[in-house]
């Protein structure tokens, strides 16, 4: 059975190419819902002892105390309710909220968190920092690792998985914190170690049958490489669905960039790397195994 995956590369393009521009305009209209990682502020959550059909209440309350620039929002059901406070707040904002929503309400304190936001500014600098560095690093590797034509291929696919990932946390409004900037890095040698098995089998078969079509070459090398494909990929995500059903808030928006990131990832190693291979009009020429010339020392 040999899988004419190339026989989509078009439209797989043109979803690429759509995904992309959405993502990169949601970033530059939109940008992220920083955390209070990288903004700093002040982050209460509460559960109430009974639900609310809207946050309208609470929102008029918060008014009628001076209390501004707050985002509120159901973190889950209907009773458990979160409020952020980015930016310049300190630890009696905090207090002030509390204080509120104790004369109007019966609740349970979930989570409460201050962040100053110097330290916010130099983890939200040092976190995109540690980004580029991945990336960067990342990029030198491949080009060392591959033919230049793969190593073309890789970094598209890298760079391809990280916007997506970042782009859908833009598009939605979900927290960009400090755990979902360890998934973006998870997610990049994610999408580069499925990337380098399947490059290595297409450069085994451009050896082996140097005289094959491109197109068929690639389709039997994925063909091939399909049932690692899908196993690694299928456990991945469902040891990631079951952290994000039963692993709490603590690690949901982790859980969701790396479902992305794997579906990203797995997608970039088959459509994005063999699109750009057949795009540079790689053939088992550049691929062939150059010998080092014999030098006659003169011994017989």
């Amino acid at each position: 059975m040999n899988i004419q995956f190339m026989k989509f590369r078009k439209l797989a393009l043109t979803f690429s190419f759509a995904l992309l521009l959405i993502s990169i305009v949601s970033l530059v209209f939109k940008n992220l819902e920083l955390g209070l990682d990288f903004t700093g502020g002040v982050l209460v959550e509460i559960q109430l002892k009974e639900n609310l059909e809207d946050l309208e209440q609470i929102r008029g309350l918060l008014d009628e105390k001076n209390i501004d620039n707050y985002v509120l929002n159901f973190s889950g059901s209907q009773n458990d309710v979160s409020i952020k406070i980015p930016g310049g707040a300190d630890s009696s904002n905090a207090e002030s909220l509390k204080i509120v929503l104790e004369e109007n309400y019966e609740f349970d304190l979930r989570k409460e968190e201050f962040i100053g936001p110097q330290i916010g500014e130099e983890l939200r600098d040092q976190g995109g920092l540690g980004l580029l560095l991945a990336l960067l690093i990342m990029a030198v590797y491949i080009m060392f690792r591959f033919q230049y034509k793969f190593a073309v291929g890789a970094i598209f696919a890298l760079v391809h998985d990280v916007l997506i990932v970042v782009g859908m946390f833009s598009l939605f409004s979900i927290d960009f914190d400090l755990t979902v900037l360890a998934a973006v890095l998870a997610v990049i040698g994610y999408s580069l170690n499925d990337t380098i098995v399947v490059s290595d089998r297409i450069r085994e078969n451009f050896r082996k049958k140097r005289r094959s079509e491109t197109i068929a070459l690639i389709d039997r090398s994925l063909t091939q490489m399909l049932g690692r494909t899908l196993i690694t990929s299928l456990t991945t995500l469902l040891v990631l669905f079951a952290l994000l059903i039963f692993g709490g808030d603590a690690i949901q928006n982790f859980s969701i960039a790396l479902i992305i990131g794997v579906i990203a990832g797995t997608y970039s190693s088959i459509y994005i790397v063999c699109n750009t291979l057949i795009s540079m009009n790689i053939t088992a020429d550049d691929l062939a195994i150059k010998k080092s010339e014999r030098f006659d020392d003169g011994m017989p």
